[in-house]
């Protein structure tokens, strides 16, 4: 295709190399955003007929032509072409094609530059939506697999020590109070998405006489950006989604390192499905947990992505620049690798099989009851910082001596203090520990099943902290 044949051509009197024709096209990749260009062109007509820059007739003849343009599109019969740069480019010329010369009036009071930071918006407040509702499948997977913990007692780490008898409930809220975080942070960052660029043109705005509020209103955009030189070159929006994401990853990463842990020989507290796991080629024993080391492992590429995102835009000036053009795969990619983890941690962990025994022994080692001993020498008149030193020196001889606390004897006991009675014994048990955290926020379990309710109200009504 020559220049002349191309929407922009008028100025040019030489043909686009061929390499660079190739090198700055962007059609391979944005056409992804055609169901939205499709649905910006058709809200940019209806406002051109309300002010009357377009006759009814051709509003309606734009807009049957773009629908049918989307099915063509749907059907999978829509031939994307390089040498027409982008997926706006492509669509209008399809347009032009179908319907005539009246198609060529669509872009009247529009550049690509609104049309394409429209169009990026659209697409990703859909994708934030899809998130959302992947992110709560698996918050709810979690609050059920929790409810079901809620007794099941496990040593809780501390620099990944044995530190304080804890419920599993309680630890895979933990977990849930994180992506609840996550969840809040794309509900506020949506609100910043949904701000109208279109109608700031190329840079100035235009002369025609938008009414961008109309347009805004058909597409439900909340607000219209206010300037027009920072409607068309704001990525801010883009920047701060991909920000959330890789908070969101890190915390699915996090997730990922203790399913790994927890599946080994040396932990063994869980099963994790063989749904969900490979082999090896070479030893025929192995089950490994592909799953969490690759959401592990994609984490990392987020990450690029939000460090790719602000280098593009660290050095622009004012307004748009063709830089922008590289937005688009960062962007994409961070959303297809959110969804897919997300969406594959909702249908993994209902199917993990936890080792109560196992988790229980473990927390059996490691004089995970220490401190409840101290707790109790300060309920008895103790300061901290001596009862601290008490159970220290305890401990000591029950390292030196092999034993666990709750294997100590009366008498020994008192040779450190004499203010430990019969009623040690009580406290020294995993499941006296975990009783004795009745408190909001605690490990007990009434507290676990009462937090659990809490999760499911911030759910339903969408409260975040």
């Amino acid at each position: 295709m020559n220049n002349q044949e191309k929407p922009w051509g008028g100025r040019f009197t030489a043909p686009t190399n061929v390499f660079v024709e190739a090198f700055t096209a962007s059609v391979s990749f944005d056409n992804r955003l055609a169901e939205y260009d499709i649905q910006g062109s058709i809200a940019h007509a209806q406002m051109l007929a309300k002010v009357g820059v377009l006759t009814e007739t051709e509003a309606a003849q734009i807009i049957q032509g773009l629908q049918a343009i989307q099915e063509e599109i749907n059907q999978g019969q829509f031939t994307w072409s390089l040498a027409l740069e982008d997926v706006h480019m492509n669509i209008e010329t399809r347009l032009v094609q179908k319907i005539g010369l009246v198609g060529k009036k669509l872009h009247t009071g529009r550049s690509r530059n609104d049309q394409v930071a429209t169009d990026i918006r659209l697409y990703l407040r859909h994708e934030i939506d899809v998130i959302q509702i992947e992110l709560t499948r698996l918050i709810t997977a979690l609050v059920t697999v929790a409810e079901a913990e809620a007794e099941t007692i496990m040593p809780g780490f501390t620099h990944l020590q044995n530190a304080q008898p804890i419920t599993l409930g309680h630890h895979l809220l933990a977990w849930c109070e994180m992506l609840l975080r996550d969840r809040n942070r794309l509900q506020e960052g949506r609100q910043r998405v949904n701000s109208l660029p279109l109608g700031a043109a190329a840079l100035a705005g235009t002369s025609y006489p938008l009414d961008r509020h109309y347009t805004a209103q058909l597409l439900d955009f909340d607000t219209v950006a206010e300037n027009s030189l920072d409607a068309v070159s704001d990525r801010d929006f883009a920047i701060e989604f991909t920000a959330t994401a890789a908070i969101l990853m890190m915390h699915l990463s996090r997730f990922s390192e203790e399913l790994v842990l927890w599946s080994s020989a040396q932990f063994n507290f869980i099963e994790l499905s063989d749904a969900f796991c490979t082999g090896s080629s070479i030893m025929p024993q192995k089950k490994n947990p592909d799953v969490p080391e690759l959401v592990r492992g994609k984490t990392g590429r987020v990450y690029g992505h939000l460090l790719s995102l602000l280098t593009l835009m660290k050095s622009q000036p004012l307004a748009y620049n063709k830089d922008n053009q590289e937005d688009k795969e960062p962007l994409f990619d961070t959303i297809d690798t959110v969804t897919g983890c997300l969406r594959v941690y909702a249908e993994m962990i209902p199917t993990i099989q936890f080792n109560r025994e196992v988790m229980y022994q473990a927390a059996k080692r490691g004089f995970t009851t220490a401190t409840d001993l101290a707790d109790y020498l300060v309920r008895k008149g103790v300061p901290f910082r001596e009862a601290h030193e008490i159970v220290g020196k305890t401990v000591r001889y029950c390292i030196d001596a092999g034993k666990d606390l709750e294997e100590v004897s009366l008498e020994v006991f008192q040779r450190f203090s004499p203010l430990i009675t019969e009623e040690v014994y009580a406290i020294l048990t995993l499941e006296g520990a975990v009783v004795a955290r009745q408190h909001f926020g605690g490990t007990a379990p009434a507290q676990v099943r009462a937090a659990i309710q809490r999760v499911r109200s911030r759910l339903e009504f969408g409260i975040e902290n």
